[in-house]
Order: structure tokens, then C-alpha cells, then sequence
């Protein structure tokens, strides 16, 4: 049964939010999109984008705001969509439009007071779902249903909506696996095979932050094996199998996939998706860890990356199809270790008689060894005792 109107939302009952529609009230202004989407649902994440569509002009959405006393910032009025914020809560107001030209990329616009319309411009049926103030759902183009029926559909001709931009291609793989339950519609598939090779013009930084998006869901093995079989993705045989691996051992994290699908050098990322330092380094360090403990080198990659280490687990695992006795005994061993800090300094050294310089790295790197190895146990006394004297 698809419901006329949302019901138990917290972000629809929030005064800001109210106070919104209430400020908007003279042109019919609704909430559009992801939040009603996942609001039917029941599956809002906290930090959810609010989007609303109105049939007010950008101009008048921010003379009514201000005079409610909410703030206005003309985030995007080329295009129509005014932010608003009240209360810690941000909504981003769009005017109704429809697309006068796109160049695949860039969608020149006209604004309009036809719902419709402003429904038939977006990418899926499951994203053209509004609702008003009062959660009453207003559903032109039968996307309630596609979405109680896990179908992720391209409103209209598919590869029309890719035309008007590549990023489609993407984001129809992503919803498949976050909302389709890793089912495509053949429609959406065959027009995305026939772009695939035509994407160029995408910004990297947009294709990263889809792709993070999707590496971030519960399974996805399956949304990527399609991806890479038309193209779109350059992942090895080997790769994909520990993927899928990692997924059945219950892996979710996003920098470990990440590890994973670029066996194991996740840094060249940076610039094809460019992905920020950050995630690229936490990827390197679970991939580093991974490695560590393939080797059974423990010890070492708990002392060296920590929590990452419990990642790295999963990804040694799924790489080497580990069986599950090993996993559980490695898992086991992990847990015993402490989160230990080297005890011995080069100053302990120094106060021991050896002399500043090369040596005293070479010493302190063999304190270090004998430290780690002994799974954190030798004291400082029985450490130092092996570096006394000068020349040493």
C-alpha cells in the first residue's frame, strides 16, 4: 500500500522546518526528493539534505524568509535554489523549472509554477516524490510505487537523462545498490552501456564523491561487477573476487573497499576521483595493515596502524580467502594486544651513554623490534639494558 502521507518524520514536524513552509505559504512550496524518499521509508539519516521545491521566484523566496527572520543566502540563484537556515536547521529552496538546453554537463533553466514539469526534469522516479507541510505526498510520476518495489527507473527516455548529465550513470548504479537492492532495470543498464564510453567530460571530483557514496553501502558487490562489465570501472578479476569476499564477511567501510578494488595502492585515486588525503590515507593504511598481517606480522600492525589494523584484518582475509578458523584466531590475537606506545626514547639512550647520530636510530629502531616482537611485554629496564655503553 503506498501511503498518501508521510508519517513520524522528525525533521517534517521540526519547528525551522515549519517555520519555512509557513514563511513560503504564498506560493505552494513542498519538500522534494531524497528526504521524502527515505522518509517513506523510515531510513532518514540524521544528517539528511532538506530540499524543498516552490513555485515562488528566488527573489520573493528570500523577501519572505527575511521577513520571518530566517536567514537567506543566494547559494544558487542562477539557478534558482536560495539556502535558508533557522535553528541550526538548512534548507535549500529551489525554485520550479524546466530545462531550456543542456550541454551534458550545464542545464540552462527557466523557471515555472508547473509541478510536473519540475518533476519530469530530475533523474529517477523514486527522486520526484514531494510532500507538503503537512506530509500530504504528492507522486506524478508513480515513484512510491518503483520505490516500495525496489525499481530504480530514469523518468522518461533513459538516455535523455543522461544526455542532460553523464552523472546519471553513476548515480543510477548507486541508487540500484542503495534502493534497488542490486537490481537494474534493463532500460536504465543497456542506455548506461551505450554511454559509458562518453563520460569524459564528468568531473573527477563529482565521479569520486558518487562512487565514495556507494563504497560506503552494505552490498554493493554485485552493483560494481555490473559496472565493471560495461567499462565504467577498470577493477581486475582479483580485486572484484576479494570484494565480494570482504562483502560476505560483513565489510562495509568505504577506505577499505577502497584498498581493496585498487589492489592495494589506493593512492592514484587522488587523481582520478580526487578523493582528499584523508580518505586516500586511511585506504593506504588499512591496505598496510592488510599486508602486515598476511605476513603474520600481528604485532606490527597493531602498533602501526591501530584501529585501521581491525579493517586491514578484514581486507588480509578477503584478499587471501582466509578460512574462517584463521580469521577467527588472527581476530583473536588482534584483541589481546594492547594500544601500546614505545616506552624507550631517544633521550633514554642518549642518558645510556650512546652518542646522537646514526647510531642511535639504528638503536632505537632494534629496541623497537625487540619490543614489538615480544607482543609489548619487555619493560623499559630489560630495553635499555640491551643499548648501555657508547659505542654500542
Amino acid at each position: 500500500m503506498i501511503p498518501e502521507r508521510i508519517e513520524g518524520a522528525e525533521w517534517l514536524h521540526r519547528p525551522a522546518v515549519q517555520a519555512i513552509f509557513a514563511a513560503l505559504k504564498a506560493g505552494r512550496t513542498r519538500a522534494v526528493g531524497g528526504i521524502v524518499r527515505d522518509s517513506l521509508l523510515g531510513r532518514v539519516r540524521e544528517d539528511a539534505d532538506i530540499d524543498m521545491a516552490t513555485e515562488l521566484v528566488p527573489v520573493s523566496v528570500m523577501q519572505r524568509a527575511k521577513a520571518a527572520g530566517i536567514a537567506a543566502y543566494p547559494t544558487g540563484i542562477d539557478h534558482g535554489t536560495i539556502t535558508l537556515r533557522l535553528d541550526g536547521t538548512t534548507v535549500e529552496v529551489t525554485t520550479l523549472r524546466r530545462d531550456v538546453a543542456t550541454d551534458g554537463r550545464h542545464a540552462e533553466v527557466a523557471f515555472g509554477t508547473d509541478w510536473p514539469t519540475d518533476a519530469a526534469r530530475r533523474d529517477f522516479t523514486i527522486n520526484a516524490l514531494y510532500c507538503d507541510a503537512d506530509g500530504r505526498l504528492f507522486d506524478p510520476l508513480g515513484g512510491a510505487g518503483d520505490l516500495l518495489n525496489e525499481r530504480v527507473r530514469f523518468i522518461g527516455e533513459p538516455a535523455q537523462r543522461i544526455h542532460e548529465d553523464g552523472l546519471r550513470v553513476y548515480r543510477f548504479f548507486r541508487f540500484s545498490a542503495s534502493h534497488g537492492g542490486e537490481r537494474l532495470d534493463p532500460e536504465g543498464l543497456a542506455a548506461c552501456r551505450d554511454a559509458a564510453d562518453r563520460l569524459d567530460h564528468i568531473s573527477k571530483e563529482r565521479i569520486g564523491a558518487e562512487m565514495l557514496r556507494m563504497l560506503g553501502l552494505g552490498r554493493i558487490w554485485r552493483t560494481l561487477a555490473a559496472m565493471n562489465a560495461i567499462g565504467l570501472l577498470g577493477i581486475s578479476e582479483s580485486s572484484l573476487a576479494a570484494l565480494g569476499r570482504y562483502e560476505l564477511l560483513g565489510g562495509q567501510c568505504a577506505e577499505a573497499r577502497l584498498a581493496l578494488l585498487t589492489d592495494a595502492q589506493p593512492a592514484h585515486l587522488q587523481d582520478d576521483w580526487r578523493l582528499s588525503k584523508a580518505i586516500v590515507g586511511k585506504a593506504q593504511r588499512i591496505a598496510d595493515a592488510a599486508r602486515l598481517l598476511a605476513g603474520g606480522k600481528t604485532n606490527w600492525a597493531a602498533y602501526r596502524f591501530g584501529e585501521d589494523a581491525i579493517e586491514g584484518l578484514a581486507v588480509a582475509a578477503a584478499q587471501n580467502d582466509w578460512p574462517r578458523d584463521l580469521l577467527a584466531e588472527t581476530a583473536r590475537e588482534l584483541a589481546r594486544l594492547p594500544d601500546a606506545k614505545m616506552p624507550i626514547t631517544g633521550q633514554d639512550l642518549i642518558a645510556r651513554g650512546v652518542q646522537p647520530g646514526p647510531l642511535l636510530g639504528v638503536r632505537l629502531a632494534e629496541i623497537e623490534k625487540k619490543w614489538v616482537e615480544s607482543g609489548f611485554t619487555l619493560d623499559p629496564e630489560a630495553l635499555l639494558g640491551t643499548a648501555e655503553g657508547p659505542n654500542q
